[in-house]
């Protein structure tokens, strides 16, 4: 297989120009297979299982610098063709998407890297939900990658048309593609926006069909599927592994697990930004330029709530997005970590000083 079907580019030619005179012995290859830690990478030779180099994990400020599926790396080929190879550097990425690890405050996960797409999955079923597809769309925008809301199972819904023009009223600028992975619908249109040598993402909980629709792009059922619970809609995890699969007109996607968490991590602030576009543009007529939008005078964001611009619904995710990040900031800060003890001790001072006053009947 040629790196140039595993998206290979010119960009990738400069970065390796600068590191490949390091060791002629290092080849480069992309992670195409990631289970329970193991890495299989594929050369234009052949595939290999392979493992961080001892310098690789020492030189690593985190998790992020750790190559995950998607990435390009440079390693050494076990010495007789067996056995596990040594991956010793990762190439710059373009792209890089990660969320926070579910049931951690701190860790990180990382889900794909070097990815030009990511289609956020949404099954037109029981399990639908509008603020889901907004903590998803921020996760995307963060990721560099540009994302495409496909609303899955469309035919199993009646309202599907409406469905879309609801998402595409919350992700202005956004693609939004009724799909379906059982008849064709909208398939073609999936396929068009990873054309070749591009890569695609697809993100989602467990159930909304992702692994079906990776099998109608591949056709061949290379994934094992199953049915949703019929009680609550809510999937099975079937798929345990993240893969990378070249399509038959030379685009590329990754399928992994199901994920119900979609924790925000770092403290990027594009993606939020970009995601709740017209929230921010409301904000800037608020009276006051750190309105909070919690009752102060002069709101517009309270103002457009008022009059049925903006659902009281979609503000309250931006607001719950906004502290989680907040949170996130400060946790990785250590800058912002000390000014928000700071701010808490001043605070925590002039409650103090207005009690003395009120005791003094000052």
């Amino acid at each position: 297989m040629s790196l140039e079907t595993l998206g290979w580019g010119p960009d990738l030619d400069l970065a390796l120009t600068s590191l490949v005179s390091q060791s002629s012995s290092l080849v480069p290859g992309r992670v195409v297979r990631q289970q329970r830690g193991l890495l299989t990478v594929q050369t234009a030779g052949a595939a290999f299982l392979a493992r961080a180099a001892g310098r690789l994990l020492h030189q690593a400020q985190g998790v992020e610098a750790l190559p995950t599926v998607g990435d390009w790396v440079l390693l050494q080929p076990p010495a007789s063709g067996d056995g596990e190879a040594l991956m010793h550097t990762v190439l710059p990425r373009r792209s890089l998407l990660k969320r926070r690890e579910a049931g951690s405050e701190h860790d990180g996960q990382l889900i794909a890297a070097n990815v030009d797409v990511v289609f956020l999955v949404a099954a037109l079923d029981g399990n639908y939900n509008p603020r889901r597809i907004e903590r998803a769309l921020t996760l995307a925008w963060n990721s560099g990658a540009t994302p495409v809301v496909l609303l899955s199972k469309a035919d199993l819904a009646d309202n599907a048309t409406a469905r879309v023009l609801e998402v595409e009223a919350l992700a202005p600028g956004v693609d939004v593609l009724a799909v379906s992975a059982r008849t064709g619908l909208g398939v073609e249109g999936v396929r068009a926006r990873v054309p070749p040598g591009r890569t695609g993402v697809l993100l989602g909980s467990s159930g909304v069909g992702k692994s079906t629709l990776t099998n109608r792009l591949l056709d061949a059922a290379k994934l094992v599927t199953q049915p949703v619970r019929p009680e609550d809609d809510k999937g099975r995890h079937t798929t345990t592994h993240r893969e990378l699969f070249v399509l038959e007109h030379g685009g590329l996607i990754i399928d992994g697990p199901g994920m119900r968490e979609l924790g925000l991590w770092g403290d990027e602030e594009e993606g939020l930004a970009q995601a709740f576009a017209d929230v921010l543009a409301l904000a800037t007529g608020c009276r006051f330029s750190n309105c909070g939008h919690q009752g102060e005078p002069g709101c517009a964001v309270r103002a457009a709530v008022e009059d049925g611009t903006l659902t009281e619904e979609r503000r309250a995710s931006f607001e719950k997005l906004l502290r989680e990040q907040a949170f996130q900031h400060r946790q990785t800060d250590a800058a912002a970590q000390r000014e928000h003890k700071r701010a808490q001790r001043n605070q925590s001072n002039a409650g103090w000083a207005r009690t003395r006053s009120k005791r003094r009947g000052e």
